[in-house]
């Protein structure tokens, strides 16, 4: 009878040489050294303001979250002074047994550097803790919805002494119950009487500025666009420019409560047979 390999020979007893030859190679060529400074990351988030803070400008506010230096550690991730590793006495290598070989390999405790220093208690190592802050900034007179900020080193902290990220905001505009903005361009819908457009007239509207006159050219249509010029926003990217106000007129039909205004309408109607709809039948 042939002779049996003895138990842990052959592939599993190779297997165990590659794991230690691993282990060698991979801890000689990998060590993790102490880290330098390492720079913050940056932050964004999206900061809404009201409709009249970004056409004037003014002063805003916003509650964010972001990572500051650890008050402990001062950012150094450790707290004491380091200590001779206990694992390898201070050599940076320990002795790791493969069958009847010793192979000397990389302390796995302290990385080779035979100094060990315990995590700060604080940030756990991590060199800065989460801290949730107001941070004040300020809106450029004509800033626009989706306009982006930058608020230098209000971002994550470094670590190390490394520098601190930035923060960039994105501005998002509130509503106005009257006003559309777009753009610079100020849109704004206003109703008048069935006369003030057949007739032409003067007209009050608001303005962003306050009340101002708007004329009414005679046979105005309901749905038809003026335009105010320079009755928009001041322009935050072109100084001295300004959008204008876009007036959309919607004519408004009375209500006739009495036989007396009923006669008078047809009566109009009679004097001006147009018919409205002609067009489009034209068009079949």
């Amino acid at each position: 009878m042939g002779h049996q390999a003895p138990q842990g020979a052959g592939v599993g007893g190779w297997g165990s040489f590659k794991d230690i030859f691993s282990g060698i190679f991979s801890g000689a060529q990998h060590p993790q050294q102490p880290r330098g400074p390492q720079p913050g990351t940056d932050l964004e988030y999206q900061a809404t303001v009201d409709f009249w803070t970004a056409i004037r400008g003014g002063q805003a506010r916003i509650q964010i979250n972001r990572q500051e230096t650890c008050p402990t550690c001062h950012g150094q991730a450790t707290q004491g002074g380091a200590m001779q590793c206990p694992e390898c006495h201070g050599t940076g290598q320990v002795t790791q047994m493969g069958g009847r070989m010793k192979f000397n390999i990389t302390c796995p405790r302290c990385n080779g550097t035979g100094r060990i220093s315990d995590a700060c208690p604080t940030c756990h190592g991590e060199g800065t803790v989460t801290r949730s802050e107001s941070v004040d900034f300020r809106i450029k007179q004509g800033t626009r919805d989706g306009q982006r900020i930058r608020l230098q080193g209000k971002g994550n902290a470094g670590i190390n002494g490394g520098p601190p990220g930035d923060l960039f905001l994105i501005v998002r505009t509130g509503p106005h119950p009257v006003f559309t903005r777009q753009g610079d361009d100020i849109l704004l819908t206003v109703p008048v009487t069935v006369a003030e457009a057949s007739l032409g007239a003067k007209v009050e509207v608001p303005t962003i500025d306050g009340r101002a006159q708007l004329k009414i050219p005679p046979g105005t249509q309901s749905g038809q666009k003026l335009r105010m010029r320079e009755r928009g926003v001041e322009s935050a990217q072109h100084s001295g420019q300004r959008g204008d106000e876009i007036v959309t007129v919607e004519v408004a039909v009375p209500h006739l409560n009495d036989e007396r205004s009923r006669e008078i309408m047809r009566e109009l109607a009679r004097l001006n047979p147009q018919d409205p709809r002609k067009a489009l039948f034209d068009r079949l």
